[in-house]
C-alpha cells in the first residue's frame, strides 16, 4: 500500500521525479511536448532589467507565465508589444495559439485589446478579485 507524505519544502529532485515522471506519461500520451523557454525583456538605458514576459511554447501554443511593466511604463501600450513579440516568435516555432491568466483588472483589458478571448474564470482567486483565462489564435 502507498504511503504518503505532506510536505511544505519538497526538495529539486522531489520535484524533478514528479515532473519527469508526468513529462514521459505525457509524452507517451499524446507526443513530446517540444517545450522551449521563451522571454521578451524591457532593458533601460544603462542595461537592466526593468519587465518583460516570460513563458514557453509547448505542444504548439505558446504560454505567457508572467508579464511584468515597471510602473513608470504603464499605459504605454508595452504590453502589447511583448505579447507582440512573443507571439511572433511562436509562430515561427510553430504554435497556432497563445494562452494566458490575469487576475488584474488592468492586465485583462490589454490582453482582450490585443485580441485575446476570456475562456474562462475563476471567480475570488484571489478573493475579491475574478482570474480570468484568455486565449489567442495565431
Amino acid at each position: 500500500m502507498s504511503e504518503f507524505e505532506l510536505t511544505a519544502s519538497p526538495s529539486p529532485e522531489e520535484l524533478a521525479a514528479i515532473t519527469d515522471a508526468l513529462s514521459a506519461f505525457n509524452a507517451s500520451d499524446v507526443g513530446p511536448s517540444d517545450r522551449r523557454p521563451l522571454a521578451v525583456l524591457i532593458r533601460d538605458t544603462d542595461g537592466k532589467l526593468t519587465g518583460g514576459l516570460s513563458g514557453f511554447t509547448a505542444w504548439g501554443w505558446l504560454f505567457t507565465q508572467m508579464l511584468y511593466i515597471p510602473d513608470t511604463l504603464r499605459g504605454t501600450g508595452l504590453a502589447g508589444k511583448l505579447l507582440a513579440k512573443a507571439e511572433e516568435e511562436a509562430k515561427a516555432r510553430g504554435c497556432r495559439g497563445a494562452w494566458i491568466d490575469t487576475f488584474s483588472p488592468q492586465a485583462l483589458s490589454a490582453y482582450l485589446r490585443q485580441g485575446y478571448e476570456v475562456f474562462g474564470e475563476l471567480e475570488d482567486f484571489p478573493e475579491g478579485r475574478t482570474r480570468s483565462f484568455l486565449r489567442k489564435r495565431l
